[in-house]
């Protein structure tokens, strides 16, 4: 594989199965899709809007659609033109590594950034190729290319295994980032239960968590639809390859996990929020308790002392058994209610 203009552009042109042409230019792109026995690919990172509409022009694309493809916000989709289909999808990254220690993090305004990257991968699908356009170079198309030309077999059955190839990367790299956070997540509940307690680290997790889920699963779980329309539109592309559908059902399967999943993930962060406000109430009532006792006792010696400091006679006013009296009572009293407190859990 050879690229040009800076790494920007990159193509590739199958045969059978196999590789005959790297690095070919644009300008070749609209002959080389005539010949029946081609299969090419050409990706685009950060194009040139002007460079895309030209060959977008020589090609036939559609306007709407090389809009979708450079303007920003464009959310996951798949829309049949005249000539081709076109198809938005992301790609997602964490970028650190999942928390999944219950070690303190430091609770500062980074830690309640999201860790989710997201990179777009645009697609334009003709009869025999397939273009690729990338808003960044996040996502490296090198993984896609090794999965294509690892299995020749599939590649002869037309552009819909290019797509395929595509489509699976972006899924797997879905299930990627949901293993990363279900760990996180793992992590988290080890941190809730701790009996130091340690209630802003979590709940500046939490925060980060609900944050990572809301964004993944906006590029999720409109996968279901994508594969859909794909599935609808394969045929109308090319002549449909009956090996094929088995490889399109498995991968709607993983979809469907991964949205699945992606929403397990969102209930149980809910779930350990809404836990945290409980064990918080939990604790402050084991306080509650606490000081009440250690109050209860500490009122004993008060009021005894304070009895006997009256200006009035009392039992034993003027001997010393009156001193060892007071003493015996205060600490009769006092050991008595802390094992009354001591089995009933209170202290």
């Amino acid at each position: 594989m050879s690229n040009d203009e800076a790494g920007r552009i990159t193509s590739c042109r199958w045969e059978q199965g196999k590789v005959v042409d790297e690095g070919f230019p644009l300008a070749d792109v609209s002959d080389l899709l005539q010949r029946e026995d081609s299969l090419i690919w050409v990706d685009l990172c950060e194009p040139d809007h002007a460079g895309l509409r030209a060959l977008a022009d020589e090609l036939g694309l559609d306007r709407h659609a090389v809009e979708d493809a450079v303007s920003a916000g464009e959310r996951p989709k798949a829309t049949r033109h005249a000539k081709h289909t076109f198809l938005t999808v992301y790609a997602t990254q964490l970028v650190s590594g999942a928390e999944t220690s219950s070690a303190p993090a430091d609770p500062d305004a980074s830690g309640r950034e999201s860790r989710l990257r997201t990179s777009r991968i645009s697609a334009f699908i003709l009869p025999r190729g397939i273009i690729t356009v990338r808003s960044s170079a996040d996502f490296d198309m090198h993984q896609v290319l090794e999965r294509w030309n690892d299995d020749p077999e599939l590649l002869q059955l037309g552009v819909g295994a290019l797509v395929h190839g595509l489509l699976d990367t972006v899924v797997d790299g879905h299930f990627e980032s949901i293993q990363q956070l279900d760990d996180a997540i793992e992590g988290l509940e080890d941190l809730l239960f701790e009996e130091r307690g340690q209630v802003h680290v979590v709940q500046v997790r939490t925060y980060r968590l609900r944050k990572e889920l809301v964004e993944l699963r906006r590029v999720v779980l409109p996968m279901r639809d994508v594969v859909n329309a794909v599935l609808r539109h394969r045929g109308e592309l090319d002549q449909r390859h009956t090996e094929l559908d088995g490889f399109y059902d498995d991968l709607f399967d993983h979809v469907l996990r991964a949205a699945e999943w992606t929403e397990s993930l969102r209930d149980m962060v809910t779930t350990i929020f809404e836990t945290n406000l409980s064990l918080q109430d939990a604790r402050l009532n084991t306080v509650m308790k606490k000081l009440t006792g250690w109050a209860a006792i500490i009122a004993v010696p008060t009021a005894v002392t304070g009895w006997f400091g009256q200006n009035v006679p009392y039992p034993g006013f003027g001997r010393p058994w009156g001193v060892l009296f007071s003493a015996g009572v205060i600490a009769g009293v006092a050991i008595t209610l802390y094992g009354v407190f001591r089995r009933r859990g209170w202290i």
